[in-house]
């Protein structure tokens, strides 16, 4: 009965509409022709994570300065082992290999800074004027975002920027500070764009501003996204049989570019759902953000929702050629077990705050 009763306090927006976005990914992954067999199971084993820390009283993350170090460093060390035991894939070593299974350290980290961002200003909130303490929070970013930057990931590190970004600016960070840190930015992406990016990161920006430099090779795939997405119509090709998807014209239908696979095969209308139930669910967070006076759940909550949003964002954006292709899967929808199990994890924190504050 208790079970029952715990049950039904859930917030039940909030997993549907997950459920839901995973679900149409799963579906695209099986008209592609990929593992969806395996993104199942990742889905059950989301749920299940979900359930049980909906159980785990959050006020042990909020109250235990020591437990959140612990997983920080404990990220940290994950990320350095990747140029030790890590393969080589695509140029880059992001992913531990367990047999058939790959674990992504990232998306663990992810959840513990934001975790780890909310629990530092939530203590520092009525002293956001001095500049010590976004530095002290900028260090927490830095170290994670260089040792990804030398993978090499851009568009990881430009995520954790987006989150610490987020962060400052919900926590009432002054605008002179603000306008000093873009100013920093700037000169940090010049003196990378000159010493740092690789070629084909230099190539993906410089096709993004001008693609018709080089059509058929770094230009090829966002030419091939937009074609399919112009191919999809208002109700689609129909499962399985989109012709850029399909015939291997559309490069990782599963992963960077499966936006582009939905509204060949799913069209307009599919395209619309998708957006309905993500909008939904980035409601329900926000609802919850907003909902307790708690500095730490506004600024959990507000974490979640700002990762969320800007990979949503920026791999749309990636798909409808407004923005370079950085690598980064959609949400919740993209093959990819350690992002949605982290993801599912992130939303069991937000059913935890729902049931214990």
């Amino acid at each position: 009965m208790k079970f029952l009763l715990h049950l039904k306090k859930m917030d039940w927006g909030l997993n549907i509409c997950a459920v839901l976005l995973s679900i149409i990914g799963i579906v695209s992954l099986y008209s592609s022709g990929y593992s969806f067999e395996k993104q199942i199971v990742f889905l059950m084993i989301g749920l299940l994570l979900m359930l049980g820390m909906s159980f785990f009283d959050f006020r042990i993350l909020k109250d235990n300065s020591y437990l959140i170090l612990i997983l920080y460093f404990l990220f940290i060390l994950l990320l350095v082992g990747l140029f030790l035991f890590a393969p080589q894939i695509k140029g880059a070593a992001r992913w531990y290999r367990f047999g058939f299974i790959s674990f992504d350290p990232l998306e663990f980290g992810k959840l513990v800074l934001i975790i780890l961002l909310a629990k530092y200003f939530s203590s520092k909130h009525v002293e956001m004027y001095k500049l010590q303490h976004i530095l002290v929070s900028g260090f927490y970013i830095f170290v994670p975002a260089l040792l990804i930057f030398l993978q090499p990931d851009f568009g990881s590190v430009l995520i954790l920027i987006v989150l610490w970004s987020g962060i400052l600016l919900v926590s009432g960070i002054k605008l002179k500070h603000f306008i000093i840190l873009i100013l920093i930015g700037l000169i940090l992406f010049s003196l990378s764009w000159l010493y740092f990016l690789k070629d084909y990161q230099r190539s993906r920006i410089i096709n993004f501003l001008s693609p018709e430099i080089d059509p058929l090779g770094a230009g090829w795939s966002q030419r091939q996204a937009k074609i399919a997405i112009g191919a999809g119509g208002f109700w689609g090709q129909g499962i399985k049989s989109g012709s850029q998807t399909q015939l291997g014209f559309l490069p990782e239908p599963h992963t960077d570019f499966i936006f582009a696979a939905i509204a060949e095969e799913f069209g307009f209308l599919g395209v619309f759902i998708l957006f309905l139930f993500f909008i939904i669910l980035i409601q329900r967070i926000i609802k919850i953000a907003l909902f307790y006076e708690s500095n730490f759940i506004r600024l959990f909550s507000l974490g979640l929702a700002i990762v969320l949003i800007s990979q949503f964002i920026i791999n749309i954006g990636m798909n409808l050629g407004l923005l370079p292709v950085v690598g980064l899967p959609l949400i919740l929808v993209s093959y990819g077990g350690s992002s949605l199990v982290f993801t599912f994890l992130g939303l069991g924190i937000l059913q935890s705050i729902k049931l214990h504050a």
